[in-house]
């Protein structure tokens, strides 16, 4: 017998109903901003450069180049075409790199629960310590931004079998470690309540593309502008979410310039996409009526 989970029931898009993103929008777009602090030394990071004996110089230093140059030349792009950002923050950042947060919270831009650091999972963690661990989370960015987070991103996008319901438990609205839709779905959790899944695009991550496959940046834009072409004539038939997720790590001026092209193009096609957060995303999908979301 094959293995399977009860989190949601399979519901093929073609036979959904049909609706509308607010200002009858079919394609909403989000842009991810993955904000992450690293240990010095020890635990998990991102293997930019050859992986070396801990201390790790070459990847660490250039992981921190993300917080220290990477992100606010992104700011600079996105502030140019008035994007607003879904921050998927470490609560690290609040102690290392605090100028981040602060600059993001200047933009009014969501917070969205990232954990502690990227330098450890959820998948590794027992049922308690996850359950700590996201009661932390939650309670610093209430502290550092006046409200909790509604959304939440795993580090790694790692879950433990009971990750959505703790997190339903923790108070949250939606959940992004799910990407087996175009459309918000919704998860059913132990408690009985729901967890909203919000898309969350693997493929066109700038991570799996530029760093793993290693394209050039120049074929990665021309990728995304296809992809928002598609996604575009696709909504048409359903309503759909795309979204971007970028590392500050990897935002060096030969990527910034072709993720330039790709914001200039989202730009022109005005208010066919509705630009917007992933939580505005999540409200939006709740307040449908009963059966529209699968």
């Amino acid at each position: 017998m094959l293995r399977k989970h009860d989190r949601y029931d399979f519901s093929p898009i073609a036979k959904r109903p049909d609706w509308r993103w607010p200002n009858g929008a079919r394609l909403a777009f989000f842009v991810a901003v993955n904000i992450e602090e690293f240990p010095f030394g020890e635990g998990l990071g991102v293997e930019l450069n050859f992986k070396q004996p801990e201390p790790d110089i070459p990847n660490y230093s250039w992981r921190d180049w993300g917080n220290r140059v990477g992100v606010w030349r992104l700011m600079e792009l996105m502030d140019e075409f008035q994007l607003p950002a879904t921050v998927l923050m470490n609560t690290a950042i609040y102690d290392h790199s605090p100028d981040v947060a602060d600059a993001f919270r200047a933009r009014r831009d969501e917070i969205v629960g990232h954990g502690r650091t990227n330098g450890e999972r959820q998948g590794d963690m027992d049922e308690a310590g996850e359950a700590a661990m996201i009661r932390e989370v939650t309670g610093t960015i209430a502290q550092r931004e006046g409200k909790p987070p509604r959304g939440w991103l795993g580090p790694w996008v790692s879950e433990s079998a009971v990750t959505p319901d703790l997190l339903q438990e923790a108070g949250y609205a939606y959940t992004m470690d799910w990407a087996c839709d175009d459309q918000p779905i919704w998860l059913r959790t132990r408690s009985g309540g729901r967890l909203l899944a919000v898309p969350y695009a693997r493929p066109t991550n700038d991570l799996p593309i530029m760093h793993a496959a290693k394209m050039a940046p120049s074929v990665w834009a021309d990728i995304l502008i296809d992809q928002i072409d598609e996604s575009l004539l696709q909504s048409q038939r359903q309503p759909i979410v795309w979204n971007l997720s970028l590392h500050p790590f990897l935002m060096h001026g030969f990527r910034l310039r072709h993720l330039r092209r790709v914001f200039a193009h989202l730009h022109s096609l005005g208010a066919s996409v509705w630009m917007t957060r992933a939580g505005d995303i999540a409200t939006h999908a709740a307040s449908l009526p009963d059966g529209t979301i699968k």
